[in-house]
């Protein structure tokens, strides 16, 4: 029989747009689902820390994306998460990779990802990273510098020449920090616009026979709450690819314009839908291509956080309750080895008890990790129980994106598994790093 205490009933954090899955309900008794799966039961299955990822909701924003630019490529940011499922999520709904190491090419690999679907960046390619993309074919290789130019065509086994695009710097600031801000001058990514940098790369791979300069790219930075300042890098880029085709009488057939869109992380954060970034940027790109009297090349987007952020809770243990100067700290079993994004970038985060039904008032209270570092604060002064207490269950939203992948072995507490609910049902798709892990690396007898 129903009851009362386990009607589900919508979250109240479920503003738009949301901090939580849309599967999230929670019940009179306390607790919260996502997946239709209890997150108090996952905490006591798994143990915890554990990172719980809602499948439907990773692949119904990645959908999202295929209907916001039905006639551009769509491929998914790796380095916010990746794993074999995640692999095969992405590939199952059409959408590509976007990777920055052999390693995540080699987990794409492993799982039959279609390699030209695979578009390699990174300001700093290893040997290993060219080799590895070079044998397994990815479409796109992203030159972030000059001297990659003849290391990569050097190796380009032939006969046919490897596709190539050029990271331009447009010159624009944007982004949620200045650390996660990339599209600006006077800083390690890409090849200046306005320096001279960029049209001296065209120029080299143009004279480079094993090289094929299918288009431009550009990646303006992270967590950017507004499609304007893409409408802008795309003008300045189409600008720059009219003046390649003037000098050089080549049309580049493709433009990249990178990933880096906002997801809410406090409730009521601004967070345009993937449908209102895909109008403002096709919208750009069609005025811009009129006024240089250019063809519309093939856009590429690169959502990452935007996929599966939002998709992600991680849950935590209360371990200690502190209250002293006037504030209350509660102690988690997990802390910047698994998010370092708090301390790195000032990143916030909404907290919610789970798992038992409380009826004290709420008071302030910061949420901090079990490292010995004062910056290790998982959440400042976010509303909590009065009566929180060691044990105590809590979960924290909008954990999908750059937690896991940034995890760390600091004080060899290891790092968390990923779980993965859908339908009612839960299944481990990365296990817990444990201490037989970390020895068996140690050979240094």
């Amino acid at each position: 029989m129903t009851t009362l205490s386990t009607i589900p009933v919508p979250l109240p954090e479920l503003t738009a747009p949301s901090v939580w899955p849309a599967s999230a309900v929670t019940a009179r008794g306390g607790d919260v689902s996502v997946g239709g799966v209890p997150l108090a039961e996952l905490a006591e299955r798994y143990g915890t820390p554990v990172y719980v990822l809602d499948e439907a909701e990773v692949r119904a924003r990645a959908a999202a994306w295929r209907r916001a630019l039905p006639d551009a490529d769509v491929v998914y940011a790796a380095k916010a998460f990746l794993c074999r499922a995640m692999v095969d999520w992405m590939e199952q709904e059409g959408v590509g990779l976007d990777v920055c190491s052999a390693g995540e090419l080699e987990l794409a690999a492993s799982r039959g990802f279609p390699a030209d679907r695979i578009v390699l960046h990174g300001n700093a390619k290893s040997p290993r990273d060219l080799r590895t993309a070079l044998r397994l074919g990815v479409g796109r290789i992203v030159i972030d510098s000059e001297c990659e130019i003849a290391r990569l065509a050097a190796h380009v086994p032939g006969p046919e020449a490897q596709q190539v695009m050029v990271r331009v710097l447009p010159g624009i600031a944007a982004g949620g920090h200045h650390k996660i801000s990339t599209g600006a001058e006077g800083q390690k990514f890409g090849l200046s616009i306005a320096g001279g940098d960029a049209e001296d790369a065209v120029a080299r791979i143009l004279g480079q026979p094993r090289l094929e300069l299918v288009g431009l790219h550009m990646h303006l930075g992270s967590q950017i709450a507004s499609a304007e300042p893409y409408a802008r890098g795309v003008r300045r880029v189409v600008a720059f690819m009219a003046r390649i085709r003037d000098r050089y009488g080549v049309t580049l057939p493709e433009l990249d314009a990178g990933g880096g869109f906002a997801v809410a992380q406090l409730p009521g954060e601004p967070a345009p839908s993937p449908a209102a970034y895909g109008r403002r940027i096709n919208d750009a790109l069609v005025r811009a291509c009129a006024e240089f009297d250019l063809p519309l090349p093939r856009l590429t987007v690169e959502p990452g956080r935007s996929i599966v952020a939002t998709a992600g809770v991680a849950l935590y243990r209360v371990l200690a309750v502190k209250r002293t100067g006037g504030r209350v700290f509660a102690a988690v079993d997990g802390g910047m080895s698994d998010n370092p994004r708090p301390a790195l970038y000032g990143a916030r985060y909404t907290v919610r008890m789970v798992g038992r039904p409380s009826a004290a008032p709420m008071r302030a209270t910061t949420v901090v990790g079990r490292h010995c570092e004062a910056g290790d604060v998982l959440a400042e002064s976010v509303e909590l129980p009065e009566d929180l207490r060691p044990g105590d269950v809590l979960a924290v939203p909008a954990s999908g994106a750059y937690q896991v992948s940034m995890a760390s072995g600091y004080n060899l507490t290891g790092r968390p598994p990923v779980v993965a609910v859908a339908g009612g049902r839960s299944r481990l798709l990365v296990r817990r790093e444990t201490f037989e892990d970390h020895r068996g690396r140690d050979v240094g007898l």
